[in-house]
């Protein structure tokens, strides 16, 4: 049985598009998913599941939401292995002059276009700093996220993409999760 980590972008935030961690837990049961647990009120899912492959799991997920809430929400897939590369290919983590608590992994909802990864080459918000690899961005943001230029928006805007930012502490206590 395959362990997967759901993550719904933009739900939760501002008092938009609310749901209950615990309700969310039930509709994802309800999906024939096991294990299921939530970490955070941000929309992190982590379950098991031996039925679908990941691509379908996406519009699964969607449709339950969409029907139950009647709004529509963005969702990426990764399995443990995919997380636990993402963190172990950190390359900030090379740099001992960065701070972790400033580390963020945006995840994108599928790979951009060249054109647009090209766009994003081109600017240039220092002291912040990213680095694309496929399908999502390591951020470094040492004057807080909050203050970043370079946010969550800033990415889909340019990226053309559905993409949803954590910090690396959550991405590690979702690895835990995955794990246990």
């Amino acid at each position: 049985m395959a362990t997967y980590l759901a993550l719904l972008r933009g739900i939760n935030v501002s008092g938009q598009k609310k749901i209950k961690m615990s309700e969310l837990k039930v509709h994802f049961e309800d999906l024939n998913l096991s294990h299921v647990r939530t970490y955070i009120q941000s929309g992190n899912v982590v379950f098991r599941d031996n039925i679908h492959y990941a691509e379908n799991l996406v519009d699964l997920i969607r449709k339950k939401i969409q029907s139950v809430y009647g709004f529509d929400v963005a969702v990426m897939i990764l399995n443990g292995g995919d997380l636990k590369k993402i963190i172990d290919k950190n390359p900030f983590l090379r740099d001992a002059e960065k701070e972790s608590s400033f580390f963020h992994v945006t995840f994108l909802a599928e790979k951009p276009a060249a054109e647009n990864i090209e766009k994003l080459k081109k600017i240039d918000h220092h002291p912040e700093q990213y680095i694309l690899e496929d399908k999502h961005i390591y951020f470094y943001a040492p004057n807080g996220y909050g203050r970043a230029k370079m946010n969550n928006n800033f990415f889909e805007n340019i990226l053309k993409v559905p993409a949803t930012t954590r910090n690396w502490n959550s991405v590690n206590k979702l690895l835990a999760l995955m794990t246990e």
